[in-house]
């Protein structure tokens, strides 16, 4: 059933699926559904839960590598390796950053984009502890920054314009703490 909703949900949206198409596509009825899951948001909450657990504990473990470029880059690669992995999901969690923010989905995606976020945000805290306050107090932004570029970068690959690969996440993190463009090397003459 969760295969055949994340399929459902990520075509047409959370809110545009109905709980019968849910249950003709997995081929059981609503009795199973009500009893597996309690209701569709049950049904999510479970799909989200389970489908997240390994990305979300994936960039717990990525923050512990050191040096910080190296932490990022390991972020953004395992942030990468996931939606490639699980692109309809990964796709469809995008879509839930940006649903109504009062929207039944939103709301039950809210605790996994704030892990996703806490995740990347401990990164920027123990940089800016190691490094004696470099960061001033902008962890939270420059996490939020890292974040939404890397899932710009995701959501471009998934349509297919980019690749998620260890260079794309290398030379995500090199744009995101060196620019965009490389400067010019003009002799100045």
């Amino acid at each position: 059933m969760l295969e055949h909703a994340l399929r459902l949900f990520s075509a047409y949206g959370y809110e545009g699926v109905g709980v019968q198409q849910i249950c003709n596509a997995a081929g059981v009825g609503k009795p199973t559904l009500y009893h597996y899951f309690g209701s569709k948001l049950g049904l999510l909450e479970t799909l989200l839960k389970e489908g997240l657990a390994p990305l979300h504990d994936a960039l717990e473990r990525a923050c512990m590598v050191a040096p910080f470029d190296r932490a990022l880059t390991a972020l953004a690669e395992t942030t990468f390796g996931f939606a490639r992995e699980e692109p309809a999901l990964y796709r469809f969690y995008l879509t839930l950053w940006f649903a109504p923010v009062e929207s039944e989905a939103r709301q039950a995606a809210e605790e996994h984009h704030q892990r996703h976020f806490e995740a990347l945000d401990a990164c920027f805290r123990a940089h800016e502890q190691a490094s004696g306050g470099g960061l001033t107090g902008r962890h939270r932004l420059l996490a939020a920054s890292f974040l939404g570029l890397v899932n710009n970068h995701i959501g471009i690959a998934l349509n297919s314009f980019a690749t998620l690969n260890a260079r794309s996440a290398a030379d995500t993190v090199a744009m995101f703490l060196n620019g965009a463009l490389p400067p010019s090397s003009s002799d100045g003459e």
